[in-house]
């Protein structure tokens, strides 16, 4: 008798059970969690942890690498993240075709500081793991400087890159 108890409450458990979970709707579009690393630049953005995973990526993936120096408290730098974030444009070539990198603070490779160790500055780096020089921001005192106003340049600057880096290939 007790068996039979037994298993009639066992049914009726797991039918119970299986009734009372509602079915979840499937999600049309995955969404990428938002990591850390991205320090607000770009939460969906896939960010390298460090400077040499970024050059092993970029090379790896023939993309080029764009370098975020930056300070957490920094007013330029926090109109800059901003401005960057904010432009759907900046994203979607970020996300598509750049190895992404921000810093907070200085590596040991003097070629990311080539006029001086200001922020905020952005420079790219070639898959062949060469610093690009020749692309710049609009300042001669501080060549790979950035402001809001600037988001235009730096889109243009952006598209150098991946135009430059197929045509040099």
């Amino acid at each position: 008798m007790i068996k039979g108890l037994l298993s009639v409450f066992l049914v009726l458990a797991a039918v119970s059970s299986s009734l009372g979970k509602p079915e979840k709707p499937a999600a049309k579009k995955e969404k990428r969690v938002p990591q850390t690393l991205s320090r607000g630049w770009g939460d969906q953005l896939i960010w390298a942890q460090t400077y040499e995973e970024a050059l092993f990526k970029a090379k790896s993936n023939n993309k080029p690498l764009m370098v975020i120096h930056h300070l957490e408290d920094c007013p330029h730098s926090l109109a800059l993240k901003k401005a960057f974030a904010n432009s759907k444009e900046i994203q979607k070539m970020a996300d598509e075709d750049f190895i992404l990198l921000n810093l907070v603070y200085e590596t040991t490779d003097k070629h990311l500081s080539p006029d001086g160790q200001y922020v905020p500055r952005i420079l790219f780096v070639d898959p062949s793991l060469t610093v690009r020089a020749d692309i710049t921001g609009r300042y001669a005192n501080r060549m790979y400087a950035y402001e809001p106003s600037d988001i235009n340049l730096l889109i243009s600057n952006m598209q150098k890159a991946k135009k430059l880096l197929k045509t040099e290939l």
